[in-house]
């Protein structure tokens, strides 16, 4: 069996001494699943009795394609069926006669396993995650720290592939983006593999690539990772840029918009309105009630911001600072606010602001004025994951959960958050507007 030149590539990251993460990715058709399987068995052969992890989000999807595609390298590299054991319930493959094994799992996150508990006494020598897209970052992670078995007897170094089409979530931020600046790790490599790299593939596939709509041919065709892929995202990637373009506000009203840290990981959000611009962004992380309290009240009394304009995240622990300020508490589940004596169809406040604030965006009426380029990233990263969930069963509209963002970011999006919050004003403010949105 022949591989390709960037199979080759991925090949020889997989085995050298300083990469431990490889990400495989680009357009359909490149040799993703056949690189991985590849690799997968030539490690089972090479190290007798070790242990490698084949997963996807969904052991029925595994099964159906990867598993297919395991049996068909095995043929083409000449090794007989009876070889493999495969016992089902278990979840393993036993290949004779070098007795190393083939365990199967699905990496889809599950409230009741929500730290992926049922890997903990899992022990792997190397994985590889068909379509790393659909899995957390944590579950990502969660696997990276079982690769420990039998590696000092072999010399070896932990070792992950994964592999998928262009997608936003951590698979960009971790390893595309760092690539395409020229700042990735060096412990981890991106490889791009397009149908045009890939020799043994018919050329009727890349005419039916050529037939997709628009974003899937950017994805699928073309390999793009900058596009703007799903229709259920609220802002389009231009406007969100268009946000901070230099604008210039001689607005009087003044606000203060904060999203209080819930979790260890999380971070206290505070930001400083003048009107709709948005002129500073202090992200603390790890930060109590009583220095929230503290910095919110130095904000007050130096920028002149009245309390009745200060608004927080009620939830958790951000009941007690809204507690002690004795400003407006922001609860993300309570119920819409009417418009005019009018009921809103959306699930939640929290939705029905998220909607209006991509409204804006769109319409190019709010600016964020930030320096730090990480920071703009991130609120770019964050906006972007802001996409409307499918209908509920009342016909409301919502907004997908923090929950399922956090998943895909591997971050909570509490710079999003706190940005958000500011038009709940807008909307209390609504009878007073021209500019209202379309949908109230």
């Amino acid at each position: 069996m022949e591989l390709t030149i960037k199979q080759t590539e991925a090949l020889d990251a997989l085995e050298d001494a300083t990469t431990r993460e490889v990400l495989y990715g680009g357009g359909a058709g490149g040799g993703k699943s056949v690189l991985g399987c590849y690799w997968i068995l030539k490690c089972l052969l090479k190290y007798p009795e070790s242990r490698y992890l084949v997963a996807r989000s969904r052991l029925t999807t595994l099964r159906q394609t990867t598993l297919n595609t395991l049996r068909y390298v095995s043929r083409m590299q000449g090794i007989p069926t009876d070889a493999f054991s495969y016992n089902e319930s278990r979840g393993e493959i036993l290949l004779r006669p070098t007795s190393s094994v083939i365990v199967l799992k699905a990496l889809q996150s599950r409230p009741s396993d929500p730290d992926f508990d049922e890997l903990g006494s899992l022990e792997i020598t190397g994985a590889f995650i068909d379509e790393c897209n659909q899995i957390s970052l944590k579950a990502w992670n969660v696997v990276r720290s079982r690769i420990r078995y039998r590696l000092n007897d072999y010399d070896l170094i932990p070792k992950i592939l994964g592999t998928c089409n262009p997608s936003r979530g951590y698979v960009y931020n971790r390893f595309y983006k760092p690539w395409k600046d020229g700042k990735i790790d060096d412990d981890k490599r991106f490889i791009s593999s397009l149908v045009g790299d890939n020799p043994y593939i018919s050329a009727h596939y890349k005419e039916s690539l050529s037939g997709l709509d628009v974003r899937s041919r950017d994805r699928l065709l073309y390999g793009r990772w900058d596009y703007d892929e799903d229709p259920s995202s609220l802002m389009s990637y231009d406007k969100i840029l268009d946000i901070f373009s230099p604008r210039k506000t001689d607005s009087a009203d003044k606000y203060i918009t904060a999203d209080i840290a819930r979790f260890g990981d999380d971070s206290t959000v505070i930001c400083l309105w003048y009107g709709l611009s948005c002129e500073m962004i202090k992200v603390i992380p790890r930060c109590g009630v009583d220095e929230v309290v503290s910095i919110i009240k130095d904000m007050c009394t130096v920028y002149n911001v009245n309390l009745s304009h200060v608004i927080c995240d009620e939830d958790g622990v951000g009941g007690g600072v809204v507690d002690t300020l004795r400003c407006k508490g922001f609860v993300n589940n309570s119920s819409p606010v009417a418009v005019k004596g009018k009921q809103q169809n959306f699930s939640n406040l929290k939705s029905q602001c998220y909607f209006l604030w991509a409204d804006y965006v769109n319409r190019s009426l709010v600016h964020i004025n930030v320096d730090d380029i990480r920071l703009k990233e991130r609120i770019i990263e964050e906006m972007q994951e802001v996409r409307a969930a499918d209908i509920t069963v009342d016909k409301k509209l919502s907004v997908v959960s923090k929950r399922e963002i956090k998943e895909r970011l591997g971050r909570s999006p509490d710079v999003a958050d706190a940005l958000m919050m500011r038009m709940y004003f807008e909307i209390k403010d609504m009878g007073k507007k021209q500019n209202l949105a379309i949908f109230f």
